[in-house]
């Protein structure tokens, strides 16, 4: 996750994620409400994707749970 910063120019506030600005507002209050919603939003799409990464044990084909997943009987000479 990028680390977040607020830097003060004259009477403006600088949102900043790592060097780069990315953000001018015009309230220290709106800096922080920002800064907290992207911070969130990052959390919740990190945790998505490692939702879409794991495999889902439910998923995994068995032939206890899936009828169409069937073995071949062994041949009889």
């Amino acid at each position: 996750m990028k680390k977040y910063s607020i830097v003060r120019i004259g009477s403006e506030y600088i949102v900043q994620a790592g060097e780069t600005s990315i953000l001018r507002v015009s309230s220290r209050q709106e800096a922080d409400k920002l800064v907290t919603d992207a911070a969130g939003l990052l959390q919740d799409a990190a945790g998505l994707l490692q939702q879409e990464q794991a495999p889902a044990a439910d998923q995994d084909a068995s032939i206890d749970r899936d009828a169409s997943v069937m073995l071949e009987p062994a041949k009889v000479p």
